[in-house]
């Protein structure tokens, strides 16, 4: 009979999410992920069989803890506008408040490029699915009149998503709460129905 798993599977994901976000894949080692799970050697490779396997279970945790943030955050949203504008803002807000880590996705992409094609292959399932859901909010907001109906909703969609990336580049670098709002404000004014 086999033994029953004594720890949570969870929580291990999200020590290791952690320590993977902190270093990226390459600098993060076996013992600082043992350290960041609170399980040994054996039992991290005996659940995830590899290091490669456990980043890669690592990004499929992050892509759907965020999709889970970004529902509970946009289900408040008054209108189309209104939910863009509260998305732009928990960006700065989760920046500024969690370290400046930027995105575990684009700090993938910038680590590993097209090199690895399962990652890429998750990277690109990832921005689908956000991409996805800004489109969602560019229509809802073309229909209830809060978002320009001149563009095309994916092409909204693909501008925020490039505007979300570009204010977790910032915030690495280091830019203040007011540099960051500014951008955000921007980027809503220019989806903003006139």
């Amino acid at each position: 009979m086999p033994r029953p798993r004594e720890f949570d599977e969870t929580e291990a994901l999200e020590g290791a999410m952690n320590a993977f976000w902190a270093r990226g894949y390459e600098a993060t080692s076996t013992e600082e992920l043992c350290a960041a799970t609170g399980l040994g050697r054996s039992s991290i490779y005996n659940t995830f069989s590899s290091k490669h396997e456990l980043f890669r279970r690592v990004l499929d945790h992050y892509s759907h803890r965020g999709i889970r943030l970004r529902e509970a955050l946009l289900d408040n949203a008054p209108d189309g506008l209104g939910a863009i504008r509260l998305l732009l803002a928990s960006t700065i807000d989760d920046e500024l408040e969690n370290g400046r880590r930027g995105c575990l996705m684009v700090n993938t992409i910038a680590e590993f490029g097209t090199t690895d094609p399962e990652v890429a292959a998750q990277i690109n399932a990832d921005t689908e699915a956000h991409l996805s859901a800004l489109v969602h909010f560019a229509r809802t907001g073309q229909a209830d009149g809060s978002v320009t109906r001149d563009r095309d909703a994916a092409d909204i969609a693909n501008f925020i998503h490039a505007t979300i990336s570009g204010l977790r580049t910032m915030s690495r670098r280091g830019a203040e709460r007011e540099a960051l709002t500014s951008v955000a404000e921007i980027a809503t004014s220019a989806v903003a129905r006139r």
